[in-house]
């Protein structure tokens, strides 16, 4: 059963891991024997991962390179097959997100969650793709998210973009399972990050955060999840423990998409 999950002589690419959930799931592919390769889009960003990884005794391999350019991609994924050996495992984790409501927000913005969140997983999947179908396996993970599923008030470019995830990931586990490349989705709920702090911070007389209080209400585990949550999911996705599971989204939510919600008092 450990050799099903074992990542031992792995080379998993994480876009973007310098941190948060990115960090927590090539952390995880580490202690399951992988070697990490991960990039960000700017050297401090990359330096500062470097350091992190290092803190947790992982000797990983860092590059600057910006996901939502083909060129740059391309020369990137050479570059780690020349230096470090062909990727076994893809997590298209680099993302962005900006909360504006529709009317207001500019068909650039628009465009540019679409570019980051939508345009580099498939820009960086066909990177890959190539070097696993001769190699004979692969393993693709999108990071989608419950935006895949739902809409919110401020997210409509995010909530488009992870939507068309998605079906990406679904289209690559239809084009490329043939080839023993399984792509699959994890959709985090509300992850505990430095980002979201502010709004789990307890108000001066003692209650809950507005925000927090509905997410906790709205999720039956009645807690935000940790990025550590995500690792588990992760391990599993891009292990020989699910060599049939193609074109799923696991979701890892604490069941929020399960849960219609508490009836008022």
């Amino acid at each position: 059963m450990e050799n099903m999950f074992s990542l031992n002589g792995k080379i998993a690419l994480v876009t973007g891991a310098s941190y948060g959930i990115g960090f927590a799931i090539a952390k995880a592919f580490a202690k399951a024997g992988a070697t990490i390769v991960f990039n960000d889009i700017k050297q401090e960003l990359v330096d500062k991962g470097l350091a992190s990884y290092k803190e947790e005794g992982i000797d990983a391999h860092g590059y600057v390179c910006d996901v939502t350019d083909e060129a740059a991609v391309n020369a990137f994924i050479a570059r780690v097959e020349n230096e470090i050996g062909v990727i076994d495992i893809l997590v298209n984790n680099a993302g962005i997100i900006k909360r504006i409501p529709m009317c207001e927000m500019t068909a650039e913005q628009f465009r540019q969650v679409i570019d980051v969140d939508l345009n580099a997983p498939f820009i960086v999947s066909k990177a890959v793709i190539p070097s696993m179908i001769k190699k004979g396996h692969g393993k693709i993970i999108n990071i989608c998210s419950m935006m895949s599923e739902l809409g919110r008030e401020t997210v409509s470019a995010y909530a488009a973009a992870k939507g068309g995830l998605k079906m990406l990931t679904r289209n690559i586990a239809s084009e490329y399972g043939e080839y023993n490349i399984q792509c699959n989705g994890i959709g985090p709920g509300y992850i505990a990050t430095p980002q979201t702090a502010p709004l789990r911070e307890r108000q001066p007389d003692g209650s809950r955060h507005p925000f927090d209080s509905f997410i906790i209400s709205k999720t039956p585990a009645a807690r935000w999840g940790e990025a550590d949550d995500l690792g588990g999911p992760a391990v599993f996705l891009a292990s020989d423990a699910s060599n049939f599971v193609n074109g799923h989204i696991l979701y890892v939510d604490g069941g929020i998409l399960a849960y219609i919600g508490k009836q008022p008092q």
